[in-house]
């Protein structure tokens, strides 16, 4: 298949295909008429980068899926190279969740103090309230 048809079955641009080209990602095969041409195998390696990018992988993150693909494994987290990008990925996500709870708190403490204070400044008006943190704990 060429360039364009390719770009549609796998949702994206034929100037993102180009650009996983020059990454060294897809194959630049050319057929005699300078046209790129490309084979289901691309089209599968084009669905491994895009879901991995979709799961917030970079694209370099993407190439050991890619390379085990290419090396006939039936699917691009087989082989250990990839196991260590997901483990490396897993490990990055749980240190910004850990970031993200602490923040969380940090705002949820602003918050509780900045009521009070309006609180204290509003005569005879209702209490501010937070539906964000009412009845949460952690």
């Amino acid at each position: 298949m060429r360039i364009g048809e390719l770009a549609e079955r796998a949702g994206t641009t034929t100037r993102a295909l180009r650009y996983y080209e020059s990454r060294g990602l897809l194959p630049a095969r050319r057929a005699v008429n300078g046209y790129r041409t490309y084979d289901e195998d691309d089209l599968r390696l084009l669905q491994q980068i895009r879901t991995l990018q979709d799961f917030g992988f970079g694209l370099e993150e993407t190439r050991p899926f890619v390379d085990c693909l290419r090396a006939g494994h039936p699917a691009g987290d087989s082989c250990p190279a990839s196991l260590d990008v997901y483990r490396r990925k897993l490990s990055e996500l749980d240190t910004l969740i850990g970031q993200l709870r602490t923040v969380r708190t940090q705002v949820g403490a602003q918050l509780a103090r900045a009521e009070l204070e309006a609180g204290a400044t509003l005569p005879g008006g209702p209490q501010p309230r937070c539906e964000l943190t009412d009845g949460l704990t952690d």
